[in-house]
Formats: C-alpha cells, sequence, structure tokens
C-alpha cells in the first residue's frame, strides 16, 4: 500500500466521489475531457497552473492538497495542540518509518473505537477485578462442594465450575483479535485492486493451469513444450502458421531445459 496518493490518483478519487464522469465534469469546470483524462493518467506529468486552482474550487480542496504538499483536505491549518499527540507519536509520524496513510484508514475505520474501547478496559483493569471477582466466587463455591459431598473427580457440575471460570488474557485476546480481523479484512478488500497489491491468482496457480492446457494440445510433447512456453509469452501456439510452429521446434530442440526434461526423452504420445 502506498503512503501517499499521486496527484492523479486525488483527482481520479474526487471525480468518482462525485459520481462525475469526464465529460460532466468538463462541462462543469470549462476544462476540456481531453485534458481531465491525461490529468488522470499516471503516464502525465504537468498540469497547469490554472487547472489546479479550478479543480481545486470545484472539488472544495486546497491546491495544496493537489499537489501533494499535505493529505488533509479540510483540516490544513489544524493546530498540533488540538490533536494531543505527544512528542513521541509526532516524531513517529514525521520520521516516515511507518505508513502514515494506512495507519488514519485503520484508525478512521468504525470498529477502531470499538477496539480502543476494548483496550482501554482491559489497560484500566477494572474489568480484570470483577472477573478475579467471578473466578473466585467460583472457585469458592467448587471447593465447598468438593469438602461436603466429596463427589467423583469427573462430577459434570464440578468441571462446569472450573470451565465458567474466564482467564482474562484469552478474553480480552479474543475480543480484541475479533475486532482487530474484521478491520484488517475490510481495509484488504478496500486495497484489493491497488497496483502494488498481490493478485488473488498466485502465479504457481497461473503455471498449472497453463500446463493443463499445454497437455491437451494435439501432437507430440515437443509440441507441448513450445506450446507451454509459448503460453508464459503470452504467445497463441495453436495459432502459428505450421512453418511457425516447424521452425519454433527446431530451436526449442537445442534447449537443455528440453533436453533434459521428461518431454525430451519421449517420443510420439
Amino acid at each position: 500500500m502506498k503512503t501517499g496518493l499521486s496527484i492523479q490518483e486525488k483527482l481520479k478519487d474526487l471525480r468518482v466521489e462525485r459520481g462525475l464522469n469526464l465529460d460532466e465534469l468538463s462541462k462543469a469546470t470549462n476544462i476540456s475531457k481531453s485534458a481531465l483524462g491525461s490529468y488522470e493518467n499516471d503516464d502525465y506529468k504537468e498540469i497547469n497552473h490554472g487547472s489546479i486552482v479550478t479543480l481545486a474550487k470545484f472539488y472544495g480542496v486546497s491546491t495544496d492538497y493537489l499537489l501533494g504538499l499535505t493529505e488533509n483536505r479540510n483540516h490544513s491549518n489544524a493546530e498540533l495542540t488540538e490533536l494531543h499527540l505527544s512528542d513521541d507519536m509526532v516524531e513517529l509520524l514525521k520520521s516516515g518509518r511507518i505508513n502514515n496513510r494506512l495507519l488514519c484508514e485503520i484508525a478512521t475505520h468504525p470498529d477502531f473505537v470499538n477496539l480502543l474501547t476494548d483496550t482501554e478496559i482491559y489497560v484500566n483493569g477494572v474489568a480484570t477485578m470483577r472477573l478475579r471477582d467471578l473466578n473466585a466466587m467460583l472457585e469458592a463455591i467448587r471447593l465447598t462442594v468438593i469438602r461436603n459431598y466429596q463427589p467423583e473427580r469427573e462430577d459434570v457440575f464440578l468441571e462446569t465450575l472450573q470451565a465458567s471460570q474466564i482467564d482474562e488474557d484469552d478474553y480480552f485476546c479474543h475480543v480484541t483479535h475479533k475486532t482487530w480481523d474484521a478491520i484488517l479484512h475490510a481495509l484488504r478488500t478496500a486495497h484489493a485492486n491497488d497496483t502494488e497489491s498481490a493478485p488473488d491468482v498466485s502465479n504457481a496457480s497461473s503455471v498449472i493451469k497453463a500446463a493443463e492446457r499445454a497437455l491437451r494440445t494435439p501432437g507430440n510433447y515437443l509440441d507441448v513444450f513450445c506450446y507451454a512456453i509459448c503460453e508464459q509469452l503470452s504467445i497463441r501456439y495453436d495459432k502459428l502458421p505450421e512453418k511457425e510452429r516447424n521452425d519454433l521446434k527446431k530451436v526449442m530442440k537445442k534447449s537443455p531445459h528440453y533436453k533434459n526434461s521428461p518431454l525430451g526423452n519421449r517420443g510420439k504420445r
């Protein structure tokens, strides 16, 4: 995940958030559709000053935001004291050692407040005292039953009393882990289509499928080998003219990868 959005990405996000296509945006801003399209193109490097100002006013953001000088749309002049951050936190945010954009998305997720609430409950120890009181009461009842009735060791009632006791660390780990999982899953889903995100299908899976298609190729094992190589190069082996296939097979016969493979030691299928 990137640490920040490019100008092109910001412009596209702002337009999509407004539900506008390039034609509609062009009419609203008097900037040509072709220019607007080029501004959102990853290969485009320059946007003229007038367009930056026009688009910033139209979207209600600062020019600094569009130019990447700040990540804040609406609070570019917020006082540091208003944020109640410690010196250590400020230093961490300025250090570049963490992805501040990712941290912001985690903190603004709807479940993050619940995560912090549960964390605070664990840290302040009030709930821990109540859990210990409950466990002590259950243990006292269990010992009283043992002393007065001397039941069998495997007595269901005794086992139930013991199982009812709550380990505070296990309890809070389960509660916070459940919330944390939901946050991480939501963020991963939101960024599934990012260019730097790994695809859902692994390379190994693609290779296996290509090999399966190759094995269904008519011809001998050399045809299978050539088909598999062409698959990796995005070439349709079965669409090549016969002369090109024959020339390719002559070249592939010289490859040690073919000679040393099981296919190279076989005849016709």
